[in-house]
């Protein structure tokens, strides 16, 4: 691929993680999909986690892949509401949640992220959630409004000792399908 954007309609396969896909490719898709929030100065966990974190995040949650042409280019880990812990809106028992959420750079805009998030939303519904929640870098001006665009609202603000700036916490509530 050349740098550019994308699209490949329906071209993508999602599916949770299976015991034989490599938690070393997928740690490097982490690395990949979050460079540029790396190269802003942020330190996401995704920005430099080692296979051995990657392990314990999706065992932590249901983990799923998108793949094109047989590789990895994106990935979200759903939690419920039973694992959706460590600020008060995440203590709530009624919501869920979301994270290590990537997409390869060279397909990001491509549909390939929405259709994880929409997955998790559906997982979240499917299991009695009402809200589905994320946290994301107070300086990522551009994550937080395309969150906002989906239908995500600002709730709270989180430190995480394990990054360097303030989290916002955004949640959207879940519509009976």
């Amino acid at each position: 691929m050349s740098g550019q954007q994308i699209s490949l309609g329906d071209s993508i396969t999602i599916r949770p993680l299976l015991p034989t896909d490599s938690l070393v490719e997928l740690t490097q898709l982490l690395h990949r999909a979050y460079a540029g929030l790396a190269a802003m100065g942020l330190r996401y966990m995704a920005t430099h986690q080692s296979v051995e974190v990657t392990r314990s995040r999706v065992e932590n949650g249901e983990c799923f892949v998108a793949l094109t042409d047989g590789a990895v280019c994106g990935t979200i880990v759903f939690k419920n509401t039973e694992r959706t812990r460590g600020c008060p809106w995440y203590d709530r028992p009624d919501v869920a949640s979301f994270g290590q959420f990537g997409v390869d750079p060279l397909l990001q805009a491509a549909g390939i992220g929405r259709r994880l998030m929409a997955l998790a939303e559906e997982r979240a519904r499917v299991s009695g959630a009402s809200e589905i929640a994320l946290d994301t870098a107070e300086p990522a001006h551009h994550l937080i409004g395309w969150y906002t665009r989906l239908g995500y609202r600002h709730i709270e603000y989180a430190d995480w000792k394990h990054t360097n700036y303030r989290s916002v916490i955004m949640s959207k509530t879940l519509v009976a399908s």
